[in-house]
Protein backbone atom coordinates (compact mmCIF):
# COMPACT_ATOMS: atom_id res chain seq x y z
CA UNK A 1 0.00 0.00 0.00
CA UNK A 2 1.25 3.41 -0.82
CA UNK A 3 2.01 5.94 1.64
CA UNK A 4 1.17 9.52 0.97
CA UNK A 5 3.24 12.16 2.43
CA UNK A 6 3.70 15.38 2.33
CA UNK A 7 1.09 18.45 1.94
CA UNK A 8 -1.18 17.77 -1.10
CA UNK A 9 -1.77 21.49 -1.20
CA UNK A 10 1.79 22.58 -1.26
CA UNK A 11 0.98 22.84 -5.07
CA UNK A 12 2.19 26.13 -6.47
CA UNK A 13 -0.74 28.56 -6.62
CA UNK A 14 -0.99 31.13 -10.30
CA UNK A 15 -2.07 34.40 -9.15
CA UNK A 16 -5.18 35.29 -10.59
CA UNK A 17 -5.74 37.83 -13.17
CA UNK A 18 -9.36 39.10 -12.41
CA UNK A 19 -9.66 41.54 -9.61
CA UNK A 20 -12.80 42.38 -7.62
CA UNK A 21 -14.64 44.76 -10.30
CA UNK A 22 -13.75 43.51 -13.20
CA UNK A 23 -16.23 42.88 -15.86
CA UNK A 24 -15.99 39.07 -17.27
CA UNK A 25 -17.24 36.86 -19.48
CA UNK A 26 -18.05 33.45 -18.78
CA UNK A 27 -16.41 30.94 -21.26
CA UNK A 28 -17.53 27.73 -19.36
CA UNK A 29 -19.81 25.66 -17.78
CA UNK A 30 -23.84 26.20 -17.53
CA UNK A 31 -23.47 30.06 -17.22
CA UNK A 32 -21.45 30.39 -20.91
CA UNK A 33 -21.99 33.49 -22.28
CA UNK A 34 -23.21 35.28 -19.36
CA UNK A 35 -21.01 38.73 -18.41
CA UNK A 36 -21.15 40.32 -14.86
CA UNK A 37 -18.76 41.84 -12.33
CA UNK A 38 -16.74 40.10 -10.16
CA UNK A 39 -17.86 40.73 -6.73
CA UNK A 40 -15.20 38.62 -4.87
CA UNK A 41 -12.21 36.55 -5.76
CA UNK A 42 -10.62 33.74 -3.45
CA UNK A 43 -7.20 33.24 -5.01
CA UNK A 44 -6.29 30.52 -2.46
CA UNK A 45 -9.14 28.22 -3.92
CA UNK A 46 -8.94 29.58 -7.40
CA UNK A 47 -12.37 30.67 -7.33
CA UNK A 48 -14.13 34.20 -7.90
CA UNK A 49 -18.02 34.99 -7.54
CA UNK A 50 -19.70 37.06 -10.31
CA UNK A 51 -22.94 39.18 -10.40
CA UNK A 52 -25.61 36.84 -11.49
CA UNK A 53 -23.85 33.74 -12.70
CA UNK A 54 -23.90 30.55 -10.86
CA UNK A 55 -27.11 31.44 -8.65
CA UNK A 56 -27.45 29.33 -5.87
CA UNK A 57 -30.52 29.16 -3.77
CA UNK A 58 -30.32 28.58 0.31
CA UNK A 59 -33.21 28.07 2.26
CA UNK A 60 -33.31 29.88 5.60
CA UNK A 61 -35.58 28.82 8.56
CA UNK A 62 -36.60 31.36 10.27
CA UNK A 63 -35.60 32.81 13.74
CA UNK A 64 -37.48 34.91 15.78
CA UNK A 65 -34.73 36.10 17.84
CA UNK A 66 -33.43 38.22 14.85
CA UNK A 67 -36.74 39.02 13.41
CA UNK A 68 -35.56 37.01 10.48
CA UNK A 69 -38.76 35.92 8.06
CA UNK A 70 -38.26 32.12 6.79
CA UNK A 71 -37.91 31.51 3.02
CA UNK A 72 -35.47 30.73 0.68
CA UNK A 73 -32.66 33.27 -1.06
CA UNK A 74 -30.49 33.54 -4.38
CA UNK A 75 -27.07 33.89 -4.19
CA UNK A 76 -23.98 33.89 -6.10
CA UNK A 77 -21.89 30.71 -6.03
CA UNK A 78 -18.34 30.64 -6.65
CA UNK A 79 -17.06 29.67 -10.24
CA UNK A 80 -13.77 28.82 -11.55
CA UNK A 81 -11.30 31.22 -12.61
CA UNK A 82 -10.35 29.24 -15.36
CA UNK A 83 -14.04 29.56 -16.91
CA UNK A 84 -13.92 32.99 -17.16
CA UNK A 85 -12.06 35.53 -19.27
CA UNK A 86 -11.83 39.61 -18.90
CA UNK A 87 -13.92 41.93 -20.79
CA UNK A 88 -12.00 44.05 -22.83
CA UNK A 89 -14.50 47.66 -23.23
CA UNK A 90 -13.00 49.13 -25.58
CA UNK A 91 -13.35 46.48 -28.04
CA UNK A 92 -16.81 45.28 -26.62
CA UNK A 93 -15.69 41.52 -26.58
CA UNK A 94 -13.74 39.26 -24.08
CA UNK A 95 -10.12 39.12 -24.31
CA UNK A 96 -7.25 37.38 -23.25
CA UNK A 97 -4.57 39.52 -20.89
CA UNK A 98 -1.39 40.35 -21.46
CA UNK A 99 1.03 42.54 -19.30
CA UNK A 100 2.75 45.68 -20.03
CA UNK A 101 5.40 47.31 -17.77
CA UNK A 102 5.02 51.38 -18.02
CA UNK A 103 7.29 53.50 -15.46
CA UNK A 104 7.12 51.20 -12.28
CA UNK A 105 3.64 50.17 -12.88
CA UNK A 106 2.20 46.87 -14.51
CA UNK A 107 -0.66 47.00 -16.43
CA UNK A 108 -3.21 44.71 -18.26
CA UNK A 109 -3.67 45.29 -21.56
CA UNK A 110 -6.22 43.23 -24.13
CA UNK A 111 -4.01 41.65 -26.47
CA UNK A 112 -6.80 41.99 -28.89
CA UNK A 113 -6.85 46.06 -29.33
CA UNK A 114 -3.65 46.21 -27.05
CA UNK A 115 -5.26 49.05 -24.85
CA UNK A 116 -5.34 48.98 -20.86
CA UNK A 117 -8.11 47.10 -18.98
CA UNK A 118 -9.16 48.36 -15.60
CA UNK A 119 -6.96 49.19 -12.73
CA UNK A 120 -4.37 46.78 -11.99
Amino acid sequence: MKRVTGNRKAEARVKPYIHRDDIVHVIAGRDRGKKGKVLRVSPERGVAFVEGVNIRVKAIRPDPQVAQSGGFVKREGPIAISNLQLFCSHCQKPARVGKKVSGDRRERVCKRCGNPIGKA
